[in-house]
């Protein structure tokens, strides 16, 4: 690789816009991680939010095992 054209600032330019692009990668991606962390607790609060099904102790073995499917 030739680099005898290249100017140092020209190098360093283009160094310090390859960090600016990589922190703003970095800024995006912990952005996404908060905000899917905020959905997920958001989705925990709603289905802990749903009434609890009644038991089904007292109900006869054979109720609930077959579905009509022609009705």
């Amino acid at each position: 690789m030739d680099i005898s054209g290249v100017s140092a600032n020209g190098a360093v330019s283009a160094a310090l816009a390859q960090q600016q692009v990589y922190s703003q990668g970095q800024a995006s991606v912990s952005m996404f991680k908060k905000a899917l962390d905020t959905q997920s607790q958001n989705a925990m609060a709603l289905i802990e939010s749903l009434p609890q099904l009644p038991s089904t102790q007292g109900l006869p073995a054979n109720l609930g095992n077959n579905i009509n499917t022609t009705a």
